[in-house]
């Protein structure tokens, strides 16, 4: 979708994370996604944690699996991560199953990455929480070089590559996008040098738009053109009463179920609510700060908020 200049992509996110009283229906997560593809949105996004809370639990379906059976159910919505913790990956097994869901999803596969923030669960898989940033800078090199190169000799600590091969190679080439997630200026600098993308989380457009600024500088100083570089924010939005009606419910909501980095940008803030008027007007200042691709979290994954974004929202900005 053209907006001037600016070409605006719309995606949705996944419910395949859920409040503590609640579990995940891969039924309705199915459903929901066909209806996407349906009304025409570019993009669905699957969050991304192996163990989650402990009083409570949050439970969580697995995101590469959980868009693995998507795939096989749709045919043109591009499919990503918001976000995969890298660094809790072994990268060449990661590699492998990456590859596989571009190929089962004929091409389709986003990539959003992060270093993550829950120690708990470094801990339980045996990786170093203090060493994420290092250890997402070796599983990306990794990742990177066997979904593009042929054979691939070379030690990386523990993991030793003799000749590796990876095959099939992704669908997409050189490889799937890679939007890498966070918010400190060691993280914009990684995006900059070696991302295809930034992936934000509850971003305000005044937020936005300085963390943005930093990562374009950094991209010219990298010798890099910035317009290489996608920008998206995943934002949550409650279309229907009027603003001062919506502010409370969409609060509650995201006081019990969601986690905002007090040191960031992030904020619940950053919430569209209100009627339609009010929304399109709340979207069209992020359009304006240069967000990319506007990814939805819809009011308690209510499917009349799909339809009303669908309808209502996407056509007025489109217009």
């Amino acid at each position: 979708m053209d907006m001037g200049d600016t070409h605006v992509e719309f995606g949705l996110t996944l419910k395949n994370f859920t409040g503590p009283h609640e579990q995940p229906d891969i039924d309705a997560i199915l459903a929901y996604a066909e209806r996407a593809e349906a009304l025409g949105f570019d993009s669905l996004w699957a969050w991304d944690h192996i163990l989650l809370g402990h009083d409570p639990v949050f439970p969580v379906l697995e995101s590469l699996t959980t868009l693995t059976a998507i795939a096989a159910r749709t045919r043109r919505i591009k499919l990503g991560t918001g976000v995969f913790v890298l660094p809790m990956r072994n990268p060449v097994i990661a590699a492998k199953v990456l590859a596989t869901v571009d190929v089962v999803s004929k091409g389709r596969l986003i990539l959003g990455a992060a270093s993550g923030w829950y120690a708990r669960e470094f801990d339980a898989v045996g990786v170093p929480f203090k060493e994420r940033g290092k250890l997402f800078e070796r599983n990306f090199e990794v990742l990177h070089r066997l979904l593009t190169e042929g054979k691939v000799t070379a030690q990386y600590g523990p993991l030793n590559l003799r000749q590796a091969v990876l095959a099939p190679k992704p669908v997409q080439r050189p490889r799937f996008p890679i939007w890498i997630g966070g918010y400190v200026d060691v993280v914009l600098k990684r995006v900059a040098r070696h991302g295809d993308g930034w992936l934000t989380y509850f971003y305000t457009p005044e937020g936005f738009t300085k963390s943005w600024a930093k990562i374009l500088a950094f991209a010219r100083e990298f010798g890099r053109d910035p317009a290489q570089i996608t920008s998206a924010n995943q934002l949550p939005i409650y279309v229907g009463p009027p603003a001062a009606q919506a502010d409370a419910p969409m609060r509650d909501w995201l006081s019990k179920e969601w986690d905002i980095a007090a040191w960031s940008d992030s904020t619940p803030e950053s919430a569209i609510r209100g009627t339609v008027d009010e929304c399109v007007a709340q979207l069209r200042r992020h359009v304006e700060a240069g967000v990319q691709h506007l990814i939805f979290i819809p009011y308690k994954y209510q499917p009349d908020q799909v339809e009303l974004l669908a309808k209502e929202i996407i056509p007025r900005l489109r217009a």
